[in-house]
């Protein structure tokens, strides 16, 4: 039946509906003579009013195609529709008025009302009927996604009503928080608590829940869909009626909040301008270039208007994207050059540096994200470490004029891998600067940088878009924070400022809370936090607890021993750790380690060595944790 109307042309279902229309006609006016009186009229009456009947009926179908009646569809029959009936119904009834005479027809005067009353109903109702006996042969062959609507609100209930018609799917219940709604029944679907979620999901076959709470903050929203998710089923959110016909922007009205907003001090990347003449019209190499670090330090560079820039990276995707980005900025004033490999490849570095004569050396690439470098200590001290000392004979072999280090905070007093491989890798620099005939090495070490990969505020906006929680490691655990601007500024300056074996450190103010950060992440998103005191608040806080290798504060310098430059938010740390012999042997069992192949041996020999580096430097003072001075 359902495959025989699929392959009717729209004139044949035009003529179906019109054909309902003209058979109307005589039963809404026999029916009227029984509602009349009380009693079926006789045969021969009905005979006798046939062509009156007739003409009625030829009237009808006249007008019926005249107001567009059969080019209606079934599930498009709404008021616009009802009040083109009630207009051929009021039409027929003047007809009828005209036609009508006194013999044989009861209570003249109420037969038109009560014909085009009737006629209006029947056209409705029997439509209606088809509607459903048709949804009924599609349901029966097509089955229909099985939907919870949760939000038996305004959007709810539209949603509700607006499903009603649709053959595909089918709206079983509604979910909602308010108690007051619970065992009702609205839109004719009754009304279940959010408990009854997982337990009718499962007794109704539920494939997908449909949000329709537009007016719930975003937070809210994911973590309920998240939970729903979970449970095995597909979930959609739905925007207001009012976001869709335009009155209301879909897209959240606040304003992404920018990293520096959480600095907590004065930003410094204005003072920090200079340096410019070491990299002015000369080569200059990054490495690690489609970093975070590295493409910032990439435009800062640029902007010095150098000869040459090469960058080096072995992610294809980075190097391409930051490739494309410079060549645009240096509109043919400066010669980009990408280079595709790694830190660790002394015959690519060797090419590179010779080709291309590459005078500064900016030495950004590293493994730094701390938990990946504690699961993976062999990649972790090859890159960091190996990589590191690989560049710098390369770079020495070479004759640049400067090579410099970027290193982290997390290198003071190591407790973890990451950390240790980048104290060993300023070791290496360090011993570098100090056999160095001409070229000048020196290293850069600052904390946290906001915004750049794997840091704590892209990874704290994240979390807000899903919903929460925001994970914190303790409560207690604080940082040093600067800005990429102030960061690579700073590599720039010290780079200039070098004179060799230097470890410059900036004066990042006081370190920040971390606690305190999150709560100010999710106030200036728009957003509420929940705790104890407002627990119907937007995003919660987890405490998760420190991971490997991480440290509740961090330092600026091993010893207190901080040197003013000639800027005065720079300072020196002269830190002489192990010696040229005891280098060599820690890399010399490093890599045997890594021939064999024993990570737990490798992490205990890499701490082993940290240790011996502290030994030989001067403790700062109690509670000075190296930091500038004033």
């Amino acid at each position: 039946m359902l495959s025989f109307v699929k392959t009717m042309s729209r004139r044949a279902k035009q003529a179906v509906l019109l054909v309902l229309d003209l058979l109307l006609v005589p039963a809404s006016y026999y029916l009227t003579m029984l509602l009349l009186t009380g009693r079926l009229p006789p045969v021969g009456w009905m005979w006798q009013q046939a062509p009156k009947v007739i003409l009625l009926t030829v009237i009808a179908g006249g007008l019926s195609v005249l107001l567009g009646l059969p080019r209606i569809q079934l599930k498009s029959y709404e008021i616009s529709a009802m009040g083109r009936s009630a207009l051929l119904a009021l039409a027929l009834a003047v007809v009828l008025v005209v036609l009508n005479d006194s013999r044989g027809a009861p209570q003249i005067a109420s037969v038109p009302v009560i014909f085009a009353m009737l006629f209006l109903v029947l056209g409705a109702f029997s439509r209606l009927i088809l509607l459903r006996f048709l949804l009924f042969l599609y349901r029966r062959e097509v089955p229909a996604t099985r939907v919870l609507i949760y939000g038996a609100g305004t959007t709810g209930m539209q949603l509700a009503l607006a499903l009603k018609a649709h053959a595909g799917i089918r709206a079983l219940a509604f979910i909602d928080d308010n108690t007051v709604l619970h065992n009702l029944t609205v839109a004719g679907l009754p009304v279940h608590p959010p408990q009854r979620l997982e337990a009718l999901i499962r007794e109704l076959a539920v494939e997908r829940v449909l949000l329709a709470m537009p007016s719930l903050s975003a937070p809210r929203q994911a973590q309920i869909a998240r939970r729903v998710a979970e449970m095995g089923v597909e979930v959609q959110a739905l925007p207001s009626f009012a976001q869709l016909v335009g009155q209301e922007e879909i897209i959240g009205k606040l304003t992404p909040v920018l990293p520096q907003a959480f600095l907590g001090r004065a930003q410094l990347d204005k003072a920090l301008r200079a340096g410019c003449d070491a990299y002015a019209a000369r080569t200059v190499m990054i490495t690690g270039a489609g970093g975070s670090i590295g493409s910032e330090l990439a435009r800062q560079v640029l902007a010095c208007k150098p000869a040459r820039l090469v960058l080096l990276e072995i992610s294809e995707f980075a190097l391409y994207s930051i490739e494309r980005e410079l060549r645009a900025l240096a509109d043919g004033g400066c010669e980009i050059v990408p280079v595709l490999g790694s830190v660790t490849d002394a015959r690519k570095l060797r090419e590179t540096l010779r080709r291309y004569s590459v005078q500064v050396v900016l030495h950004a690439a590293a493994y730094k994200h701390v938990p990946l470098v504690e699961a993976n200590p062999e990649a972790g001290v090859i890159n960091n470490v190996f990589g590191t000392q690989t560049v710098a004979q390369e770079a020495l072999a070479a004759e640049v004029e400067r090579f410099i280090l970027i290193s982290t905070d997390k290198a003071v007093r190591p407790t973890g891998l990451m950390g240790a491989t980048k104290r060993l890798a300023e070791i290496v620099v360090g011993d570098m600067a100090r056999r160095s005939p001409s070229t000048v090495f020196a290293m850069v070490r600052f904390g946290n940088v906001l915004g750049s990969s794997g840091s704590v505020i892209p990874l704290f906006q994240e979390q807000i878009l899903n919903g929460g929680p925001l994970t914190l490691t303790h409560t207690d655990v604080t940082r040093y924070f600067m800005t990429v601007q102030e960061a690579t500024q700073l590599v720039l300056l010290a780079g200039d400022l070098a004179q060799g074996g230097e470890i410059f450190v900036l004066d990042m103010g006081q370190p920040v809370r971390i606690a305190d950060l999150a709560r100010q992440v999710i106030e200036t998103s728009g957003y509420t936090v929940r705790d104890a005191a407002n627990p119907d608040g937007d995003i919660e806080i987890l405490v998760t607890g420190l991971r490997p290798g991480e440290k509740l504060h961090e330092e600026l310098s091993i010893s207190d021993r901080l040197q003013p430059t000639g800027h005065p938010k720079l300072f020196r740390a002269q830190e002489c750790g192990l010696s040229q012999f005891e280098i060599a042997r820690a890399l010399h069992s490093l890599n045997a380690l890594i021939e064999g192949g024993d990570s737990a041996a490798l992490v205990d020999e890499t701490m082993r060595w940290m240790a011996r580096d502290l030994e030989k430097v001067a403790r700062p003072a109690e509670g000075s944790g190296g930091q500038p001075p004033g």
